[in-house]
């Protein structure tokens, strides 16, 4: 794939040029080390690293021309494009380059602070049911049809994003459903997608070192409804699906053009679940939509997986899709990994991985374990650092208020040093502490497990929260291989 120059200059009204302007553009990057022959690199200021400063290495390596937004040295023959907003202009470019991929398929996009995951993968079983050949975008992994592709952010940069919509439109995609990071929607990752169908799972407390206010962190998310419909689209029949028990419902309802259907437990949503019974193999209850009633008998457990489940069918519904295949997708669906995942290695007591690493998310784990629990609940969790602080008590406040026995360790404490982010964990601990209950803070995230599983009694459940399906731990100085699910097993075997 290539493209002149001029056509990309023509994008970017009253960018400065030095140098020639006629030349091929085989490739785009905003990062030096993946710079080709004939690349075009974009230089993004950053907190800690400048692109501006990579421009040598980058023409080193084969770029001919450089988008810029400062004022800089231009190596012999390399040219110069200066614009006012250097990432403002790779977005406008870089879906261009890829000839608008994200409008040759219909785009489903999920966004909210929990329940994404889940949701798309409800989502892309749903589709599959139904013949479509499905492409995914998620935390966990990117998916073109059965093929796996690794994933760096919940929402890849521009430029990933985009080549890997390319990819999948010369593969015969018929669906892309992708997970909608509120960081990616602020810092214009999704610039060129075309969503025809955009669904909101819930907001609560979440990456407000970044939004700083919860206003602004609502206001991110509702730019994927702002985006339904507007005078830039090409592709006909948007829909928001909107979840309405949620208390920024109606704000994002508001950022809508197009028609919404709305679903939850209330009488007036078009997709609501009725007569709920939630118990540890899984949930049933009876879906009421424009389609009838709908009994589900669910492999997955948990009121949040009711209400993943509701999105998942508001999305099938504005697709045109049978009520039908939709149970029959739905009622085959297994647990998506690190998303209230059992290790099963015969012990007698529940272990369950969650990624759990909101107040949110972890609250609704523990309710959903309480209400199958038949002895106690031992809970280990940690925060991670160089993220959101003011999370960190409420989670300890609540994992007392739940849990019966709470060890406290390290999630990925990043720079931060760990005993300063137990110190903001147990604070809440304390607050929310019952009499009877005990509570213990162990650094070490593998002798935290161990603990806690040696501690384990007969019929007791332990929730081992915040890393789900993480394969790796990431410590000041490195990032070391670390998975929950293999180091609860391994702790298990060892007990035996």
């Amino acid at each position: 794939m290539s493209k002149n120059l001029t056509q990309l200059l023509a994008l970017l009204p009253g960018a400065q040029v030095s140098g020639e302007a006629a030349q091929k553009i085989e490739g785009i990057t905003a990062d030096s080390r993946k710079v080709a022959p004939g690349t075009l690199f974009v230089c993004l200021p950053g907190a800690r690293v400048d692109g501006h400063n990579f421009i040598a290495q980058a023409h080193k390596l084969g770029a001919v021309a450089a988008v810029v937004e400062k004022d800089v040295p231009v190596p012999a023959g390399m040219t110069l494009i200066k614009v006012a907003d250097s990432r403002e202009a790779m977005q406008a470019v870089v879906p261009f380059f890829y000839d608008y991929p994200g409008r040759k398929m219909r785009m489903i996009g999920v966004t909210g602070t929990n329940g994404k995951t889940t949701t798309t993968h409800l989502i892309r079983s749903i589709f599959m049911e139904a013949g479509y050949k499905v492409g995914l975008i998620g935390t966990i992994h990117i998916l073109i049809g059965d093929r796996m592709l690794p994933v760096q952010n919940t929402t890849p940069d521009v430029v990933d994003l985009q080549s890997t919509l390319a990819k999948m439109a010369d593969e015969g995609i018929d669906y892309v459903i992708m997970e909608v990071s509120s960081h990616a929607l602020e810092l214009g990752r999704t610039a060129g997608c075309e969503f025809d169908v955009g669904v909101f799972t819930n907001l609560t407390q979440d990456h407000l070192d970044f939004h700083i206010t919860f206003d602004k962190y609502r206001d991110a998310k509702a730019k994927l409804f702002r985006q339904l419909g507007n005078e830039l689209s090409v592709k006909e029949g948007k829909h928001a699906v909107i979840n309405t028990d949620d208390a920024s419902a109606q704000a994002l309802i508001d950022n809508c053009s197009c028609p919404v259907l709305t679903y939850g437990t209330g009488e007036t949503d078009t997709i609501k679940a009725q007569d709920i019974t939630i118990k540890a193999d899984g949930a049933r209850f009876t879906v009421h939509g424009p389609f009838g009633l709908m009994p589900l008998q669910l492999k997955i457990t948990g009121m949040f997986n009711v209400y993943n489940t509701l999105a998942a069918i508001g999305t099938a519904l504005a697709e045109g899709i049978s009520a039908s295949l939709v149970k029959k997708a739905l009622e085959e669906f297994r647990t998506v990994a690190g998303r209230f995942e059992l290790v099963d290695e015969g012990q007698p007591f529940a272990v369950i991985v969650d990624y759990a690493h909101t107040p949110d998310g972890l609250e609704n784990i523990l309710k959903t374990a309480q209400q199958f629990a038949e002895n106690r609940i031992i809970v280990v969790f940690g925060c991670g650092g160089d993220r959101d602080k003011t999370k960190r008590p409420i989670m300890g406040r609540l994992a007392a208020q739940y849990g019966d026995v709470i060890i406290a360790t390290s999630d990925n404490p990043r720079t931060e040093d760990p005993v300063a982010i137990l110190a903001d964990i147990e604070a809440g601990i304390r607050q929310g502490l019952k009499d009877g209950k005990g509570y213990e803070v162990i650094i070490d995230r593998k002798q935290a497990i161990a603990k806690a599983l040696q501690l384990a009694e007969p019929q007791d459940i332990v929730i081992i929260a915040g890393k789900g399906h993480e394969t790796y731990q990431i410590l000041k100085d490195k990032t070391i291989d670390f998975d929950d699910r293999e180091v609860a097993r391994s702790v298990i075997r060892e007990m035996r």
